[in-house]
């Protein structure tokens, strides 16, 4: 009897030691990071392939402020200590996760700030609490490091950025943000876990994307009820090329859940399509709806720039929708700021759009219909 009770005791002492060890955040779609708490509650954040092409990732170990000297057991990492109080950021789709984090006073600079659309963060600008630090890829450097931020939100095309390598030798954290590489709506979304991470608000950014997550399979499901799939074409030319989203892209990943036939999906799964006019016209132009024609915001501005948008169907019966009529107090689209962030809503606008009998008295966020004179 002893002897089972000892068995039983060193069983229950494993199993806590074992649940004690390294315990990884829950991420359910996005692929491009990871995180993993150690034993001692420092994290290890993993940046997956931040670049289009690339295959490396990047490490961090953020560190509780009231712990640093655990700094010693991390030599090997770039090490962070949290929760930050002192943030840049580089690109309108970070503003969205840190709002609702309710971390605006923590944002010291940022990377274009007429950008931005929330009402919040411009009046954090307004007061001179957000310095603006130029482009992205123009950082300026000497205002940067004045500002003395714990750390530095960028992302990059490629792995060159001399700013960022200035920064770096000045002892400034950079962290490539890379959730704009993320292929489903939802996966773009769960990065507020990773904005989470920097405040100690993991538990908030889950319940944020929680519900973000639980609002968008209901329109889903919403959508399937429909009796009818409405065709619709995306996109527009620039020069002679036809771009619009490859079948596999975030943008096409709406018209699925919507309940829409989109008519490009058999032409590509890329990132985005290039096409010529006469294939858009031939697979295109007897589609119902036609959806984010780049940043037109007119009909007669569009038949200025291509007089063949004027063979289009649903550009005959004024079935055009665009994000370009929606912007902030300084011109920024809120589509580009807010849309990753909130796939939800997007999701609710194209139903309310392609499917108005299943949203009666709905307001849509970003897509409106493109003015007719």
């Amino acid at each position: 009897m002893v002897h089972k009770i000892y068995t039983i005791l060193f069983f229950a002492f494993s199993l806590s030691a074992t649940m004690a060890q390294d315990q990884q955040l829950k991420l359910y779609y996005a692929e491009h990071f990871k995180v993993n708490e150690k034993e001692d509650g420092v994290k290890i954040l993993t940046v997956i392939n931040p670049w289009p092409n690339s295959n490396i990732s990047y490490e961090f170990a953020l560190i509780p402020k009231d712990n640093e000297e655990l700094k010693a057991n991390y030599r090997d990492y770039q090490c962070i200590f949290t929760p930050v109080e002192r943030i840049v950021l580089s690109s309108t789709t970070h503003i969205p996760s840190v709002v609702d984090l309710d971390e605006v006073e923590s944002i010291v600079g940022f990377a274009g700030t007429d950008l931005i659309s929330s009402k919040e963060v411009r009046e954090a600008i307004d007061i001179g609490q957000i310095k603006e630090l130029g482009l992205n890829e123009k950082i300026n450097i000497e205002t940067a490091i004045a500002l003395h931020p714990e750390v530095i939100i960028g992302f990059s095309i490629n792995s060159s950025n001399k700013a960022y390598d200035e920064l770096e030798a000045f002892g400034i954290p950079i962290v490539l943000n890379a959730d704009w590489l993320e292929q489903s709506p939802l996966a773009k979304a769960e990065w507020v876990k990773f904005f989470g991470l920097f405040f100690n608000k993991e538990a908030q950014a889950q319940h944020i994307f929680n519900q973000i997550e639980a609002d968008y399979l209901e329109a889903k499901k919403l959508a399937a009820k429909a009796n009818k799939q409405p065709t619709l074409i995306s996109g527009s030319l620039y020069k002679d090329v036809w771009y619009a989203p490859g079948n596999d892209s975030w943008a096409a990943s709406f018209f699925k859940d919507a309940n829409a036939d989109y008519l490009f999906s058999d032409m590509g799964s890329s990132g985005s399509l290039s096409l010529s006019i006469e294939e858009a016209i031939v697979k295109g132009s007897t589609a119902s709806f036609w959806i984010a024609p780049a940043q037109f915001t007119s009909y007669q501005e569009m038949l200025d720039s291509n007089t063949h948008y004027g063979v289009f169907e649903s550009f005959k019966n004024k079935k055009v929708f665009t994000y370009a009529l929606t912007k902030g107090e300084t011109g920024g689209m809120l589509y580009f700021e807010l849309a990753a962030h909130r796939p939800d809503l997007v999701l609710k606008d194209l139903i309310y759009i392609l499917h108005p009998q299943l949203l009666k008295n709905y307001q849509p966020t970003f897509f409106k219909p493109l003015v007719h004179e």
